[in-house]
């Protein structure tokens, strides 16, 4: 399992219209395009494959936040500014075993938020596309 490195200056979503993205505060700090997940207080945290409770990824954090500032989440769409292109197009990308982390690789639990996709331009440039599943309480 790798880590995709995180090039923080250029997450942002590709489509903005399109993209499911909402705003939270943060329950500690949070780095921009770090992973997080919903605490029982109901804000957002750094999320980790391998720690209980840490395990429900839901969404990847457009900005950097401070504990109580706001968070914007994406949830659904695509995102610029992870390390993909040595991934195949259509590959799986899952949260990692390093705390707020995707892998190309499962962690200590399988929990898949997207899939590497190509854009239409003449290079054939990829990108994540992140599609948080909800409903599923990993454990």
């Amino acid at each position: 399992m790798a880590d995709l490195t995180v090039t923080a200056a250029h997450i942002a979503p590709v489509f903005p219209l399109k993209a499911d993205i909402h705003d939270y505060l943060a329950a500690e700090s949070i780095a921009k395009g770090q992973a997080v997940y919903f605490t029982s207080s109901g804000r957002v945290g750094v999320a980790d494959a391998n720690v209980a409770g840490r395990q429900q990824c839901r969404g990847i954090a457009l900005n950097a936040a401070g504990v109580g500032q706001a968070v914007s989440v994406l949830h659904r769409g695509h995102v610029y500014g992870f390390g993909v292109a040595s991934l195949n197009a259509d590959a799986l990308v899952y949260l990692s075993d390093t705390a707020g982390t995707l892998a190309d690789a499962a962690g200590t639990l399988n929990v898949r938020v997207g899939r590497v996709v190509a854009l239409a331009d003449s290079s054939g440039s990829k990108i994540l596309f992140i599609d948080i599943n909800w409903l599923t309480n990993w454990s």
